[in-house]
């Protein structure tokens, strides 16, 4: 089958031409809240879908490296998932039950358990909340302020981790009196100004030293939350080390640790969820988006013994989406089953290798970076002044770590950190970054943009990508990116109409 092709499908009532198209386009601008983020800058009516690739109402074709902000493991459609559905729905089995047991949500939670790391799962309580991942999210920070009668949180730098109040308070540019900010390890923008092991050293010194100081400031904290890779934050992973030094410093002051794994669960980083690349085993674990297998469904998964709130202490009319089970669980199993994980790494590893030598003499690429499927490209403005270390903004992206040892044997990163010994860098280019998502998406392409200022390109592809669609998808992206850098220097530098409602940090994916 041919990149883009599609199969014959029917779909009943499906505009056919670019002039409906645009019709529908008008009436979502005149209709729908100002709030809406993807439909400004990817003016696409998707009518259908199957894999990797997605049909517009106009019958263009295009290439998704957005999978539903990471939400579609298995890409559109994939028959386990479709399969799983019918037979809930054939079955005549309730849609909706609260939170009462069923054979459905049995199954998944079989299966959930059956991927955790082993040293949770064996002590493990789950949580069913609300349908969307900022609701697991609150649910783990009442969770943890219940079980340790603490009401502070440490939190990072650069983090996303929702759009409700509590979840948006732990992010990453949000005031909140009970959150103390942390720095995260950012190699290429490190915020030490060293970058490598010496910054992500440096970053835990600073907590361990914070904590420990009596006139440091901090409230008491319940818990600290992190993400194993900013994902809204630029696709930054914290190198294995550092997470391994979250765990003990957090685990020596009985502070529990929240792995925020949202977006990278289900084999998207390569591993079925992020924090096993570093053996660390988090007290709470959060997951949506692909655990649902594309439907809505947020669990918290933690420590037995934070189980200590009463009955009706975190509720949500949505926990029991048996749709939402049945094709998780089916999901789960095919990631599980046929390896997807491991297959994750292998073309990411690829795809970051092609980037990485593309990005040679490519002055406006300043980094590539990412793991497995998680892919980002932080583009930089060369002529608005020299990198501080006096390093051409493009050599970050070509210092590449050997795999498995890491950015150093103390702190572990690898060659997904590449650009980790960068002490400075060119500003980020937000403007340039519109531009190759607007060329991405004439060449079949939807890309999505992140970074604290939008200059990110993001690829969050499904697990099931070919390979021939991964070279498709590389063809189009490095053409894409050297039609936006021809003009980049004879453009204006204010955004594009189409990429100015975006408001950095959170350009993305908004829970």
């Amino acid at each position: 089958m041919a990149v883009t092709q599609l199969p014959p499908m029917a779909l009943a009532a499906v505009c056919d031409d670019d002039g409906a198209a645009q019709g529908i386009l008008r009436r979502q601008a005149l209709r729908e809240s100002a709030a809406r983020t993807y439909a400004r800058a990817l003016p696409v009516v998707p009518v259908r879908a199957r894999g990797m690739t997605v049909e517009g109402a106009d019958g263009r074709r295009y290439l998704d490296c957005l999978s539903g902000a990471g939400a579609l493991a298995l890409g559109h459609n994939h028959p386990a998932v479709l399969d799983a559905i019918r037979a809930v729905l054939d079955a005549e089995a309730p849609l909706q039950v609260l939170d009462l047991a069923t054979p459905v949500k049995d199954a998944f939670t079989d299966e959930l358990f059956a991927t955790l790391p082993p040293g949770l799962a064996a002590r493990a309580r789950v949580q069913f909340c609300g349908p969307a991942g900022t609701d697991a999210v609150e649910a783990a920070l009442k969770l943890v302020r219940t079980a340790t009668g603490r009401d502070g949180l440490l939190a990072f730098s650069g983090a996303y981790h929702g759009m409700t109040a509590g979840a948006l308070a732990a992010s990453g540019g949000a005031p909140s009196s009970g959150v103390t900010r942390l720095p995260f390890p950012y190699g290429y923008r490190c915020p030490f100004g060293v970058g490598g092991e010496h910054g992500a050293e440096l970053s835990a010194r600073w907590t361990e030293k914070l904590l420990d100081d009596p006139k440091g400031g901090v409230t008491d904290p319940a818990g600290m939350i992190l993400e194993p890779v900013q994902g809204e934050g630029g696709v930054i992973p914290a190198p294995d080390g550092w997470l391994r030094r979250m765990r003990d410093i957090t685990a020596a002051r009985s502070i529990p640790l929240i792995a925020d794994e949202v977006q990278t669960g289900v084999g998207r980083t390569g591993a079925l969820w992020a924090v096993d690349h570093s053996g660390v085993v988090p007290d709470v674990m959060v997951l949506s988006k692909a655990i649902g297998g594309g439907l809505p469904l947020a669990v918290v998964v933690y420590r037995e013994d934070l189980d200590v709130w009463p009955p009706g202490a975190h509720a949500g009319t949505f926990r029991g989406n048996q749709l939402a089970m049945a094709a998780g669980a089916a999901t789960l199993a095919y990631v599980r089953e046929n390896n997807l994980a491991e297959r994750a790494a292998t073309i990411g590893a690829r795809m970051l290798d092609r980037l990485r030598q593309f990005a040679t003499g490519h002055a406006w690429i300043g980094d590539v970076r990412g793991r497995g499927l998680m892919i980002g490209l932080e583009l930089v403005a060369p002529d608005a002044g020299p990198a501080a270390s006096g390093v051409n903004p493009g050599e970050g992206a070509r210092r590449v770590g050997a795999q498995g040892g890491g950015v150093g044997a103390a702190l572990g990163g690898g060659a997904w950190y590449a650009g980790a010994t960068r002490t400075g860098a060119s500003p980020a280019d937000p403007a340039l970054a519109a531009a190759v998502q607007q060329e991405c998406l004439r060449r079949g392409l939807i890309v999505e943009l992140g970074g604290r200022h939008s200059a990110v390109i993001r690829l969050l592809p499904p697990l099931t990508i070919t390979d021939e669609q991964t070279e498709a998808v590389l063809d189009r992206l490095t053409d894409a990116l050297d039609a936006a850098i021809r003009t980049a220097g004879t453009r204006s530098r204010e955004l594009p109409p189409t990429a100015a409602p975006f408001a950095p940090p959170l350009a993305g994916d908004h829970r």
